[in-house]
């Protein structure tokens, strides 16, 4: 199936690799247009300037796969009725990793409608801010490199600096597929952060990778299969991310970048050798 334009909003301007392709970067009033795609049956992929979430659609019932920065919300709420839904009836918020850029509108859904927000259980820990892994100002002063004062702008406007606890956050109801919108089937990536997971969607063989494996990022010097900058990690991405490789999914859904239409195995394999 091709993908179906559902929805243009727009952001400030971004950085080449944040994953848009030639086409689908127009300027209107010194701002870049973005749009939600329609990527498979009912899987919906966001893109924002700096992070992504996804939304699986059953009828008018929706689970939302991340949540972008805080000051994303307006925009996550814009998408899921774009797809003919309505915030009420997202069903259950699922997070790959408890990072600002992932969890900043999670507290909406759960304050406002009682919506379950689950992940692993170390990472629910971690979204309740029992203990952090998150980059420090110090860790981005070590690190200077191109591309690195506009990001930085951008996402100090969206909150990043926003101290978000999740204290809802619960470990997964059940082990395997999910009983939710989509079906999702969690897997443990555990690199990134101590709990981070993936989202394997069988049925249309696509998988949601958060940040343990991206197709692009403003720090990032070209698009494609890429591990994230390691200062961003707090564990042996290089390692954990081969436990995507023997899923059945040939659609990537990355938390930063666009979505990439190859078999992950070979999409891991690429991002290992850069």
């Amino acid at each position: 199936m091709g993908r179906r334009r559902v929805l243009v909003f727009t952001f400030p301007p971004t950085h080449p690799n944040c994953g848009l392709r030639a086409g689908e970067r127009v300027r209107q009033d010194n701002r870049v247009t973005y749009a939600v795609d329609e990527v498979a049956p009912d899987v919906f992929f966001a893109r924002g300037a700096d992070a992504n979430w996804v939304l699986l659609r059953d009828g008018r019932d929706v689970t939302l796969i991340d949540t972008g920065y805080p000051g994303y919300l307006a925009d996550v709420l814009h998408s899921i009725r774009s797809i003919g839904s309505d915030p009420k009836y997202v069903a259950a918020v699922l997070i790959t990793h408890a990072h600002v850029d992932h969890v900043g509108g999670a507290n909406y859904f759960a304050e406002s409608f009682g919506t379950p927000v689950y992940t692993d259980a170390t990472e629910a820990r971690h979204a309740r801010r029992e203990f952090v892994e998150q980059a420090t100002p110090w860790d981005i002063a070590k690190n200077l490199r191109p591309g690195m004062a506009p990001w930085l702008a951008r996402v100090m406007r969206v909150g990043v600096l926003k101290k978000v606890a999740v204290s809802t956050a619960g470990a997964f109801p059940s082990g395997g597929e999910l009983d939710v919108p989509g079906r999702p089937v969690p897997v443990p990536t555990h690199g990134h952060t101590s709990g981070h997971t993936a989202y394997h969607l069988p049925t249309v063989k696509a998988v949601a990778t958060g940040d343990e494996l991206v197709s692009g990022h403003a720090l990032l010097r070209n698009a494609g299969p890429s591990l994230l900058p390691g200062f961003f990690s707090h564990g042996d991405v290089r390692e954990s991310v081969g436990r995507l490789s023997g899923l059945n999914a040939e659609l990537i859904l990355p938390g930063h970048g666009a979505p990439l239409r190859q078999p992950i195995a070979l999409a891991v394999a690429d991002a290992l050798r850069r």
